[in-house]
């Protein structure tokens, strides 16, 4: 019905806030940043990926960055 368009394009417009106030990437970040994101980040459900559906995070092994570096 017509609560659920306002509620879908309210929905719309706050997922478009997020993404345009959204650290981009390549953006240099001071490590007192990079702690601050990553603690909203653990306060913030669903925080894995942003609103178009692409992770916002990857794990890597020590394997993985030892390979990265050319260690193994």
């Amino acid at each position: 019905g017509a609560s659920r368009s306002v509620q879908s394009r309210i929905d719309a417009v706050l997922s478009r806030m997020a993404c345009h106030g959204s650290v981009r990437s390549g953006r240099r970040m001071r490590v007192e940043e990079m702690n601050a994101l990553l603690r909203e980040m653990e306060a913030t459900p669903l925080s894995g990926q942003c609103n178009h559906g692409r992770p916002t995070y990857v794990e890597l092994k020590l394997a993985d960055i030892e390979r990265l570096f050319g260690r193994t």
